[in-house]
């Protein structure tokens, strides 16, 4: 799926996510926020010029955040990305306030929404997580100009074939019909199991 259908996901079928961003002592703090808009650039969110959350943004603008949906944790579906955000101002507010009316609610009147200022995130990578199927599902996806840098085991040519890394995954994921085996990466779940048994260091943790 490319990433602008990925971004319209988590902007309306997930829309509350968990933000990380860093103080000004680099330590983590995370907070709650909803994704208003999405197109083919990116992400939009807003907030209020009086929180920390801005002063962070502002210091150091480059967040991660990641969002979920499902009834449990065997029907879940999640997107975690990673980017950089950029001020854009009161830019797209009308058009905020008209796709999420609840906002009103909250910013009941014109004078009070001066104080909130939008933010775009602009650039980023992601993934796509889906516990739902069975193998599980995921995908990398990038937008803004950003690579991927995501980590993924790869079997190389150490390999001798003996197949105890498909035995031992947990998807079945690993496909031996070649002379050695082969992982297919959309069903992986990353758990490292056939990095640790294979008995000739012939699997790697690769980075894209």
């Amino acid at each position: 799926m490319s990433a602008e259908k990925y971004l319209q996901m988590m902007q309306q079928d997930i829309h509350t996510v968990i933000f990380a961003t860093t103080d000004e002592n680099h330590f983590p703090v995370t907070c709650v926020i909803d994704i208003m808009l999405s197109d083919k650039d990116g992400l939009y969110f807003l907030t209020a010029k009086g929180k920390a959350f801005y002063e962070r943004l502002k210091n150091q603008p480059f967040i991660s955040i990641t969002g979920m949906k499902g009834a449990d944790t065997l029907s879940s579906k999640s997107i975690t990305l990673r980017g950089e955000v950029r001020e854009i101002g009161q830019q797209r507010l009308s058009e905020i306030f008209e796709k999420n009316p609840y906002m009103e609610v909250i910013y009941p009147n014109r004078e009070s929404r001066t104080a909130l200022t939008v933010f775009q995130i602009y650039k980023g990578s992601g993934e796509f997580f889906d516990l739902s199927r069975k193998p599980i599902f995921r995908e990398q996806f990038s937008f803004g100009g950003m690579g991927n840098h995501a980590s993924y085991f790869f079997v190389t040519d150490k390999c001798n074939g003996c197949n105890l890394c498909a035995n031992s995954c947990p998807q079945n994921c690993i496909d031996i019909s070649a002379c050695h085996a082969k992982i297919k990466q959309e069903h992986c779940l990353h758990c490292g199991k056939c990095k640790e048994i294979c008995p000739l260091q012939a699997v790697e943790r690769r980075t894209l």
